[in-house]
């Protein structure tokens, strides 16, 4: 595999991973302020505790943008995913709340509203 083709594949796997963390945020944020709940906002949770372990593990950086740069990637509009910089500049201002907020959330319902009790 040339460096093109391994930047657009962990270009392309980024993406894919960054758009599906971004909807489980919400998900989780959803479930935690009206209280559905489900298998759907357990695999949220789990996807982003993996995720918040990872980046705590490297530094709070993503290790696939090491990845990328190792395949070539430079400063620019596209350097590690298909996304617009200027989206993705922000993720940890805006996701970093968020997941934080929809945590605590569960948390208190699950302890205090009796989600313990009907989830087991």
């Amino acid at each position: 595999m040339s460096d093109a083709q391994g930047l657009m594949l962990v270009r392309a796997v980024h993406t894919a991973i960054y758009l599906v963390m971004a909807a489980s945020c919400f998900v989780m944020l959803f479930g935690a302020v009206t209280g559905a709940h489900g298998p759907w906002l357990w695999w949220a949770v789990g996807l982003i505790g993996a995720e918040s372990l990872v980046f705590a593990a490297w530094g709070f950086k993503c290790p696939l943008t090491a990845v990328a740069v190792m395949y070539g990637a430079g400063e620019g509009p596209l350097f590690d995913t298909f996304l617009p910089e200027k989206i993705t500049r922000h993720t940890f201002r805006f996701f970093g709340p968020l997941v934080l907020m929809g945590f605590l959330m569960l948390a208190s319902r699950w302890l205090w509203l009796g989600w313990g009790r009907a989830l087991g």
